[in-house]
Parts: structure tokens; sequence; C-alpha cells
């Protein structure tokens, strides 16, 4: 491999109580800050772009708003509905961010918060 940016894809979900707007909100942010806390972007400018899904049962808003709400003007941002697969994880917001980035795909640090920790257990340095 050369060196150089790469384009990584950083994962993380979370749960949310109930389908209301502002719970939505405040767990999207909630997810979104401690995977660039995590993975320690602090320039809006290396993300590509970030993909967002939401399980069936979160219909209130687009989690996408959180997003827009720390500042990501700039972001290409778009929502998915999650498949809708009998004994899921209900209530889920799960993000895909593409950031370029020099690190490599295994110091790429992913994050699961609240029940959605369930989703991976086996990823437990950023939780």
């Amino acid at each position: 491999m050369q060196d150089g940016y790469w384009v990584r894809g950083v994962r993380g979900a979370t749960t949310v109580q109930a389908d209301e707007v502002e719970l939505i909100l405040d767990a999207t942010r909630e997810l979104l800050s401690e995977m660039l806390r995590v993975n320690q972007i602090d320039d809006f400018g290396v993300i590509a772009s970030i993909f967002f899904t939401a399980t069936p049962d979160l219909r209130a808003t687009f989690p996408a708003e959180a997003a827009r709400a720390l500042g990501m003007t700039q972001v290409p941002l778009l929502c998915f509905q999650e498949i809708d697969v009998a004994g899921r994880l209900p209530r889920c917001v799960r993000i895909m961010m593409q950031v370029n980035t020099l690190k490599g795909q295994a110091e790429v640090r992913h994050v699961y918060l609240r029940e959605a920790r369930s989703l991976r257990p086996d990823l437990t340095s950023a939780q």
C-alpha cells in the first residue's frame, strides 16, 4: 500500500428510547461527537460523506439533521431506512462516515453506544 490519504469508513450505531425528534437528534449528535472524538477528527473538511440509517420505527426526523446542527454544512449527508428484519434491534440509528485519512483500516475506531453495543460485542476499543 502506498503512503498517502485513503478513504476509510467509520461505523457507529446507537439507540433511541422513543420516536421523538429531540431524542433522535440528541442520540445522533452524541454518536457523531464520539465518532469524531475517538478518531481525532477536528476538521469536517476530511469527511467525504456520511450515510445514516434508521430502523423503520424511527420516523419523526432525519438523523442527518444532527450533523447539520454540529456545523457540518458542507458535508454530503444522506438518510436511508434500515432493512426491516424480524427480531432486529429496535429504534436504532446507524452511521457510516467516510473520511480521508492517513490511518490504516485497523486504526479506525468504530463506536457503538447504548443498546447498540450488542451489535458488535467484538469491538470494545471505542466503547
